[in-house]
């Protein structure tokens, strides 16, 4: 269980800051939507830093355990808002997406707990 701890956590983290990045260099494939489900310009850089700090603490939990654990509920916050943002915006067809950022957060959340 410990390993599959390790594996989920780090390749959330990695999937998570690829997000950040992606959205810090404001590669279209990420900016594009968050335009049509009109979020503001503004927040980007906040929104990155926030998923930049969470691959961060979920990478540092695997050494203080608290941390990680602050850092996948924050995540989980953070993508939750993320598919209320789709689905108000009426964008069904892509809320696939912010979910799959999240399941793998609540997977490393759920094994951090169980190890």
């Amino acid at each position: 269980m410990y390993t599959a701890h390790i594996v989920v956590t780090v390749l959330a983290a990695l999937w998570v800051g690829f997000s950040s990045i992606s959205l810090f260099r404001r590669a279209d494939f990420v900016t594009a939507p968050l335009v049509g489900y009109g979020v503001p310009r503004s927040w980007w850089p906040w929104l990155a830093a926030a998923k930049g700090a969470g691959a961060v603490g979920l990478l540092a939990g695997l050494l203080v355990p608290a941390v990680g654990t602050l850092a996948a509920i924050g995540l989980i916050l953070y993508f939750t808002g993320a598919v209320i943002t789709v689905l108000r915006a009426r964008s069904y067809r892509t809320v696939a997406f912010p979910v799959l950022y999240l399941a793998p957060v609540a997977a490393a959340l759920a094994l951090g707990m169980a190890a």
